[in-house]
């Protein structure tokens, strides 16, 4: 079997998607015939040059498809490629006893890397994670009879149409009418046009150098206080208190019951005494 040439790469368009799509017009299309053919060497045999015929030509239609989706302000370049990329899984998947059209099988994966790809790139924050308002999201548009805000009927009806709640029409449609902000505004002058950007009040106060230098101060003295008080505790009750607070895994009061001979009421008893002048020490002087 002869392979046909290509002067480019199927998978993407590249810098000239003119260029591209000339390309693609002058790929033969299979006859029925041909992709049946075609579809059972790949499937019986795993051939591979079987397979690329078969992308190759139908690399148009995916250009057809994508291009209904340039509402979205994403590149047309870009679509294409991700609609060959649901292409080729579909020609792996396609079975020659569908006895169906490969373009015909091929469609919902073409459609589904596409819409995967606009949910990712269309804004920052995804506006559409279940599987409802993906259905919603693509549907919105068509569906609405005019420019402006839905009027109460009009969500009721495209509530019914696409079997979700109107609440959920009236978010999406919220989502798809507000816009990205920059984090990091350019600064003004002009108090009257004036927008605080998040990163004017967003701070992260963890980088600090005088908020780390404070907290380490605040633990070291801490720390100091504890060690002073656990000092002035005997014995049984200073490690009555360092194996029940301070140490993994702690132990239980029968465990030092068992340990010092006593009972475990006993040991408890110890233990509120031992904290109360632990606590003493960290009161304000």
């Amino acid at each position: 079997m002869t392979a046909v040439p290509i002067p480019f790469d199927i998978s993407a368009p590249g810098s000239n998607l003119e260029a591209y799509v000339r390309a693609v017009n002058t790929l033969s299309v299979l006859s029925a015939e041909e992709e049946q053919r075609l579809a059972r060497r790949l499937h019986e045999y795993g051939d591979v040059e079987a397979a690329r015929r078969l992308v190759l030509a139908n690399l148009r239609f995916v250009i057809y498809i994508a291009r209904s989706y340039s509402g979205y302000g994403l590149s047309e370049a870009d679509l294409i490629q991700e609609g060959n990329v649901g292409l080729m899984k579909a020609v792996k998947r396609f079975n020659p006893e569908y006895q169906v059209r490969l373009v015909s099988f091929a469609v919902h994966w073409i459609k589904a890397e596409i819409h995967e790809f606009i949910l990712r790139n269309w804004r920052i924050v995804r506006v559409a994670t279940t599987k409802s308002q993906r259905k919603l999201f693509f549907n919105l548009r068509s569906k609405k009879p005019r420019l402006g805000w839905l009027r109460t009927q009009e969500v009721t009806d495209i509530a019914e149409a696409l079997g979700v709640k109107p609440e959920t029409v009236r978010q999406m449609e919220g989502r798809l009418s507000a816009q990205d902000a920059s984090f990091d505004l350019p600064e003004s002058d002009d108090d009257d046009t004036f927008i605080a950007a998040p990163a004017q009040f967003l701070t992260e106060g963890g980088n600090d150098p005088a908020e780390i230098v404070e907290l380490h101060s605040t633990q070291n003295a801490e720390t100091l206080k504890l060690q002073a008080g656990l000092a002035n505790l005997d014995g049984r009750a200073r490690d009555i208190v360092t194996k029940r607070w301070l140490q993994e895994p702690k132990a239980t009061l029968q465990e030092l019951a068992d340990e010092y001979g006593i009972s475990a009421e006993r040991v408890r008893q110890v233990e509120q005494g031992a904290l109360k002048k632990l606590r003493h020490k960290f009161q304000p002087a």
